[in-house]
């Protein structure tokens, strides 16, 4: 895998995980109620189920290239598609609602790390940006010329590191940042900015396939 092809995979799955979503949101409720250290298994369950998930996908990608380089290709462009879909979906979201907890209010509920584990896992394999993501855009960032067990590693381990730093960072600033998150005016902004963002990586993941096939 070529350095500009990572870096761009770094900068999509970074506006995709820091991106306001089902397991940033439950990353910041867990660090409210049982701070940065206890809601660690809570990240480490969401990470997992996206190594789960890219397994199935890289098993899918494999049976294509085996099948056809052709369709390889319009799957790529197909993911393309999808960013900037993704994107303009982006500009039409309105706020998203998070309830915080009182900071003098203990939950009645002391969840086991396992609990922590188990919901962070569900709420990460049921999260349909991720699904999308994995069988959509993730053979966007593979070459059809290159093994495909190699390139599934750099992928695959990338996202679980960068997945855990910002899923940490959600824990760790929930209570900071979940009052700003809860106002609709503000969620509605930084949706339209990330959505901006996604088009415009999406125009470049465009560009680069076809230049790519040109060459």
């Amino acid at each position: 895998m070529d350095l500009s092809t990572w870096l761009l995979y770094i900068s999509v799955i970074s506006v995709l995980l820091l991106s306001p979503g089902p397991s940033g949101l439950l990353c910041l409720s867990d660090g409210l109620k049982f701070g940065h250290r206890k809601a660690i298994p809570t990240v480490l369950g969401g990470a997992t189920s996206a190594l789960l998930l890219m397994t199935i996908s890289a098993i899918g990608i494999g049976t294509v290239l085996a099948a056809s380089t052709t369709l390889f290709l319009v799957i790529k462009l197909l993911g393309a598609a999808y960013l900037i879909y993704l994107g303009l979906m982006a500009w039409k979201e309105g706020g998203i609602k998070l309830e915080v907890n009182n900071e003098n209010i203990k939950p009645k509920i002391n969840y086991s790390a396992f609990k922590r584990y188990q919901k962070g896992f569900m709420v990460g394999i049921s999260n349909p940006k991720d699904l999308l993501f994995f069988i959509a855009l993730f053979p966007s960032f593979m070459n059809a010329e290159l093994p495909a067990l190699e390139q599934y590693i750099i992928l695959a381990s990338t996202w679980f590191v960068l997945e855990c730093i910002s899923m940490f960072m959600y824990v760790c600033l929930g209570s900071k940042i979940s009052p700003f998150l809860s106002k609709s005016s503000n969620i509605k902004c930084v949706n339209r900015l990330l959505g901006s963002v996604f088009i415009f990586l999406g125009g470049a993941l465009t560009l680069s396939t076809v230049i790519g096939e040109e060459s």
